[in-house]
């Protein structure tokens, strides 16, 4: 994000240019690794299948069931990440993007260099928004 802001807060020209291929490019890395977690819990399930039912006295058994939480979990954030990016590039769109929320202060550039999907300023995250 190599240029500058408009007085508002919101993003000039050029840089909104470079926000969405920011944007874009997470999102296809949300995509490509929500295909490869959705792969991969497949998998786990099919193996699931071929381990005895009693979790309980089997060792593998219960190893698969975490293995298969754990990549649920995984699987949920980067939805939510993908969720949050396709909003941010509405945001773009709509010329909102890179003001809180909460209390329309602009959203400092480091925040937004670290998580381009933010909604909120460091401060109104401090205070609990979501």
């Amino acid at each position: 994000m190599a240029t500058g802001m408009t007085d508002g807060g919101r993003p000039a020209e050029t840089e909104s240019a470079l926000i969405r291929r920011l944007l874009e490019d997470r999102m296809e890395r949300a995509r490509a690794q929500i295909a490869r977690l959705n792969t991969e819990i497949r998998e786990v399930t099919l193996a699931r299948r071929d381990t005895p039912a009693d979790d309980e006295h089997d060792p593998e058994g219960s190893t698969v069931t975490v293995e298969r939480e754990q990549e649920a979990v995984l699987l949920g954030r980067a939805e939510d990440q993908l969720s949050g990016l396709e909003a941010a590039l509405a945001r773009l769109a709509a010329g909102t993007y890179g003001i809180c929320e909460r209390c329309g202060q602009p959203i400092p550039r480091g925040r937004l260099e670290a998580r381009p999907e933010a909604r909120f300023c460091v401060s109104c995250v401090s205070l609990g928004a979501r």
